[in-house]
């Protein structure tokens, strides 16, 4: 997949950029730190030059996809088994190292849905990329398949899905764009 960076150019008209020109243009660099962006001077009109942005190193990093659930239900003894298949689950679906993946199972919540607190689960995932509804589907699905059997019907299960900016991801003392 590709994804787009917003690029303001010096006639304040803004343009998408593919993440893999940018990397290209990264990889031209001897110094990994910084990538050139080449303006489009017959766009622009005032003949500019390339100009150099810091780039911080973790830049190109897949990123850190993060599910958060929480259920009125008692996981019980099976929470830990849970979280590993959900951990699991995630990076098969959005194709990044399972060590990037992070996931938190809040059971026994004080929860109500459509004036009932019959089982029900809220869930968030939040990724750089690999957000479509392709993706969703199949995590929506495997969610479902593990809480099914402590009673959770698929009609109470909601999970918002977050296709996260760089500059909006922090990691290590940064965020990914930066």
């Amino acid at each position: 997949s590709i994804l787009f960076f917003l690029l303001a150019s010096s006639s304040g008209v803004s343009s998408f950029t593919p993440l893999a020109l940018s990397r290209r243009n990264n990889h031209r660099s001897k110094n990994r730190s910084t990538i050139n962006m080449d303006n489009d001077s017959s766009s622009s009109g005032n003949g500019s030059t390339a100009s150099t942005t810091p780039r911080h190193p973790h830049c190109d990093l897949p990123g850190d996809p993060s599910l958060i659930l929480t259920t009125n239900v008692d996981l019980g003894n099976d929470k830990g088994d849970i979280l590993k298949q959900l951990s699991a689950l995630v990076a098969k679906v959005t194709k990044k190292p399972e060590s990037y993946v992070a996931v938190c199972i809040t059971d026994n919540a004080d929860m109500i849905f459509g004036g009932s607190t019959d089982p029900l689960a809220l869930g968030c995932v939040y990724s750089l990329g690999a957000i479509n509804m392709e993706n969703n589907g199949a995590i929506q699905s495997g969610v479902t398949d593990a809480l099914e059997k402590y009673g959770v019907a698929e009609g109470r299960i909601y999970i918002n899905f977050f296709d996260v900016p760089r500059e909006n991801l922090g990691w290590n003392r940064a965020t990914f764009a930066g």
